[in-house]
């Protein structure tokens, strides 16, 4: 796998497959590895998707892992790469790092592809009352009403051992046997202390990263599940208007990750935001 050092000397490796123009594709989790990504439904025969593994610090400290400075690992990837701008992908947690990256060196990106993404780097709030209204669409399925009363205790804060695990079906939008093994490898991977240093004092500014965004006028798309119960569509919007001119493309039987749920819709959507 290939890899090069950092100027904050961590090692940075990267997995690089398929075919066409480069699209560096940054992890959600926080800090969660490539693997889950796969080919992202097939995206690969149409972009090289470049995949980053989380950082490895040669002489770790208590910032290894922050967004601001997962960012500016990506601006050293560029530069290893030899590019003068990226085209970057950005899922769940990784849009933040993306959205960080581009307020931090506009000059450096191409396009931006926003996958379910998290809105914490912008301060985009999103109420219980806003997830409880996607997650009662779902009321007709056999998984529901446990489900249901799970996300109601997590909300009141008085969570149950396992309420956590019980509200997985909300972020697909096909719970079947296939998507509970994938989940259950996804959360495997999970590193609970690098995920916790993720959003540590001074790893988001979101008045600063507003302010640029709102400045750049660069093609964006935001891809978005209509079933993803932590990612309400009204928030997608919300983000989406952040910037000059954006795209909101809504993958209606989708939730959390589209390109598991509706590959082929996905393909499309992210191939249309890619020939913008």
């Amino acid at each position: 796998m290939p890899s090069f050092t950092t100027p904050r000397n961590t090692r940075f490796r990267y997995a690089r497959t398929g075919a066409g123009g480069p699209l560096v594709c940054v992890p959600g989790g926080p800090l969660l590895p490539p693997a889950y990504l796969g080919t992202l439904g097939g995206l690969d025969r149409y972009a090289e998707l470049v995949l980053p593994e989380p950082p490895e610090a040669e002489t770790p400290d208590d910032g290894t892992y922050r967004c601001d400075r997962l960012a500016a690992d990506l601006e050293a990837l560029r530069r290893h790469l030899r590019l003068e701008r990226l085209d970057l992908l950005g899922h769940s947690a990784g849009a933040n790092i993306v959205l960080r990256y581009a307020e931090r060196y506009p000059g450096s990106v191409g396009r931006l592809l926003l996958v379910a993404p998290s809105t914490r780097a912008v301060g985009i709030a999103i109420t219980d009352e806003a997830r409880a209204a996607v997650a009662r669409s779902r009321a007709g399925e056999p998984w529901y009403p446990a489900a249901a009363a799970a996300l109601a205790r997590i909300q009141a804060g008085t969570a149950a051992d396992g309420d956590w695990a019980a509200i997985a079906p909300f972020s697909f939008g096909r719970w079947d046997g296939n998507a509970a093994a994938y989940n259950e490898a996804m959360e495997a991977a999970i590193d609970p202390a690098a995920a916790a240093a993720f959003g540590a004092a001074g790893a988001l500014d979101p008045p600063a990263t507003r302010a640029v965004l709102a400045a750049l006028d660069i093609p964006v798309t935001v891809i978005a599940g209509a079933a993803d119960v932590g990612l309400p569509l009204g928030a997608m919007e919300e983000l989406a208007r952040l910037f000059p001119s954006a795209g909101l493309a809504v993958l209606e039987n989708a939730g959390h990750f589209p390109w598991v749920d509706e590959p082929a819709a996905f393909v499309a959507a992210a191939r249309r935001a890619l020939a913008r």
